[in-house]
Formats: C-alpha cells, sequence, structure tokens
C-alpha cells in the first residue's frame, strides 16, 4: 500500500505504519518516526530503501547496537514482507531523503506473452507484460538516450500536491536498457519469454516519473512512438501532452537503491 504512513481511519496502511509500530516493541521513551528516502507509491516494491531515526531510551539502559536493533526490528515485523537489512549510526545532520547522492530504479519487462494469462504465476505483480509478444529494443534504447542528462521534465511528471513547489527540472545519470531473468525462468524455456529491465539513477525522482519514462519507451518498443518522439515529449513541458494510458503500471517497478 506505498511506503508512506496512512492515517488509522484508512483500510490500507503504508510500510512506515508497519516500522513506527514494531520501533515501539523497543520501548522508547518519545515515539520513534522513520523518515524514509524514497515514496514509492502502492504497488511499487524495493530491493532496499532507506530511513533513518532517532531512538531515546530510558534513563540507564544502554544504546542499541546495530545487531540489536536490526533483530528486534524483524522479530516485530515477522507476519510482514518488510526487512531490515543493515542499520548504521549516522551524525545529527544526516537525513535519509536530503542526504541521498542518487537513488537506482529497476522496472522489469516480461516480453513474448500474447495473453496475461502466459505470465508465469511466479511473476504475477513483479513484472509488466506488454500487450504483443514483441519491442523493439534498439529502437528503445535509442529514445532511453534523450532522457539522460538535464532537463525539465514536466511532460513525464504526474501532478500531485506537491507539484506547485517542486521545480520539474532533474538529472538523469543513467539509462540502461538489459536483458535479465525471471524467476525459475530456466524452467520453462520452452516459452520463449524474454525479461528486460530498465535501470534508471538520479539524485531524485518526480511523481511517477520512472514509470512515465518506461511507457513512452515501451510505445517506442511497440512502434506507436518514435525515438525522436521523446525529445519532442522532453521540449513540450506538459504533463497534459504524456500519451494517455501509457503509463507503466506499478508492478514492475522496485528501488533498487539508495547511494549516500
Amino acid at each position: 500500500s506505498g511506503v508512506m504512513e496512512t492515517s488509522n481511519d484508512q483500510s490500507i496502511v503504508g510500510v512506515q505504519n508497519y516500522l513506527e509500530k514494531a520501533a515501539q516493541n523497543l520501548k522508547p521513551i518519545v515515539p520513534i518516526k522513520f523518515h524514509i528516502s524514497s515514496r514509492t507509491d502502492t504497488g511499487v516494491h524495493a530491493l532496499c530503501n532507506s530511513a533513518h531515526l532517532d531512538i531515546e531510551r530510558a534513563p540507564g539502559k544502554p544504546a542499541f547496537n546495530e545487531k540489536q536493533l536490526i533483530y528486534s526490528l524483524n522479530y516485530h515485523l515477522k507476519p510482514e514482507p518488510i526487512r531490515i537489512l543493515n542499520a548504521y549510526r549516522v551524525t545529527n545532520s544526516f537525513h535519509a531523503r536530503f542526504s541521498a547522492l542518487s537513488r537506482t530504479y529497476i522496472y522489469r519487462l516480461l516480453i513474448g506473452c500474447t495473453h496475461y494469462s502466459e505470465i508465469p504465476v511466479f511473476e504475477r505483480d513483479l513484472c509488466w507484460a506488454p500487450v504483443g509478444s514483441y519491442l523493439n529494443v534498439p529502437a528503445m534504447q535509442d529514445a532511453a538516450q534523450f532522457l539522460l542528462g538535464t532537463h525539465d521534465f514536466s511532460t513525464f511528471r504526474s501532478l500531485n500536491s506537491e507539484t506547485p513547489f517542486q521545480s520539474p527540472v532533474r538529472t538523469i545519470l543513467q539509462v540502461d536498457i538489459q536483458p535479465s531473468s525471471g524467476f525459475l525462468s530456466q524452467h520453462y524455456e520452452h516459452r520463449r519469454l524474454e525479461f528486460w529491465e530498465l535501470k534508471f539513477r538520479s539524485r531524485s525522482f518526480l511523481y511517477r516519473q520512472v514509470r512515465r519514462m518506461v511507457g513512452a519507451l515501451v510505445a517506442v518498443g511497440q512502434g506507436k512512438l518514435t525515438p525522436h518522439h521523446i525529445k519532442e515529449l522532453l521540449e513540450i513541458k506538459d504533463s497534459r501532452a504524456f500519451p494517455p494510458n501509457a503509463m507503466a503500471p506499478p508492478s514492475g517497478l522496485f528501488l533498487k537503491s539508495v547511494e549516500y
């Protein structure tokens, strides 16, 4: 249901709610707040997100070391598909969101399905299989070059409450499109399914920017757009100019890492 906390009256619960509920079992004096680096949406996955938190223990109690913190939080998160991978002590000036140098996302595509029922059941909700069994990957790679560098990405963002306060200018440091392996795919090679990964790295991204960039690149792969159309969309600088229904679904998107 997304990473950000939700209020008590909502039926969906964010990852942050689960983290803070687990942290309360550490019996801090002051309620623990997680400040999360990257705000992944509902349906998006994270191989590795990051957050910072302050813990104040009762007088006379020693500070937690990193191993204790990892073990204790994971013990209380056990029923959920959420895991603490590492913990580090940081300075007071560190901020998980604003201290990040870059973020890397990958988007998983499955090519070769003519119908959604052909998606392997173990890959359900973990990739996107666009309609049609073929994508022109070289054309997509040509189109991706237009996204590299510093641009006004107004056309490639969805509007939300933060839009009026955010600059639409972002710098894309890396765009790669590479073949990939699926989960257990060596056992169904005869089905001729191909997995591809699109990798994007930037200091930060606009709301749904990666999903819009992926959707536009897939439209190029399907022949609905030419590589040069990507350049034209950038130059228009208007979110309403983005092709209708072209945004990639959240299921194939993974936050891979946050770099400091």
